[in-house]
């Protein structure tokens, strides 16, 4: 004898799986779209209220930037910082490379132009690649002591200062590897122009 179904316990079954897919929805929703990250980002806040707080960089009451978004310097006063591709560049809200390939002509003449700028402040010195080239987000803040050493004697000229004072106040802003081992030396591009004002005033 074969059991049949009865339709009305059929339906109720299904109504039954449908609310509790919605319940299930509704419940990981508020947990993990709502009360987690509110409760990872209050902790964030009580334990590095100033990372959390987005690095901000403060003068004369106003906020001037970010410890962790690259800005554009241009003039021969100033450290430059890396490339940057993020929409017009450095632009916080379009976050990005070029996506070029290495074998692509129009990066290959980009870089090769940048060189050949580069190579008149400096001839005696080789260009470090981090001048040249872009960073995944075109925001990086950072460049590598190399890259801030090669800038000295430009800098030096531009604000008729020693090249060893130049050259001690970047020494005084390379952030080593932390822990030693993880990540690469750097200099902070927009802390290093900062002390740079004071230097010279």
């Amino acid at each position: 004898m074969h059991s049949a179904t009865h339709p009305a316990a059929s339906a109720h079954s299904e109504h039954s799986v449908w609310l509790t897919s919605i319940r299930f929805t509704l419940v990981t929703t508020v947990l993990l779209g709502l009360a987690y990250p509110i409760a990872i980002t209050g902790i964030a806040h009580l334990i590095f209220p100033r990372k959390a707080a987005g690095s901000l960089i403060h003068q004369n009451g106003q906020v001037i930037g970010s410890e962790l978004l690259a800005q554009s310097f241009t003039t021969d006063r100033y450290f430059h910082p890396r490339p940057s591709a993020a929409g017009n560049g450095y632009d916080a809200t379009s976050s990005g490379g070029s996506n070029l390939a290495q074998s692509n002509k129009a990066l290959v003449d980009r870089i090769q132009g940048s060189i050949n700028t580069l190579a008149t402040e400096n001839p005696s010195t080789p260009v470090p690649i981090d001048l040249v080239t872009t960073s995944g987000s075109g925001l990086d803040p950072d460049i590598t002591p190399d890259a801030a050493y090669f800038q000295v004697p430009r800098i030096a000229k531009a604000r008729k200062l020693s090249e060893t004072s130049v050259h001690q106040l970047v020494d005084a802003h390379i952030t080593p590897r932390q822990l030693g081992v993880l990540g690469e030396p750097r200099v902070n591009v927009l802390r290093l122009n900062l002390d740079l004002d004071k230097l010279s005033k």
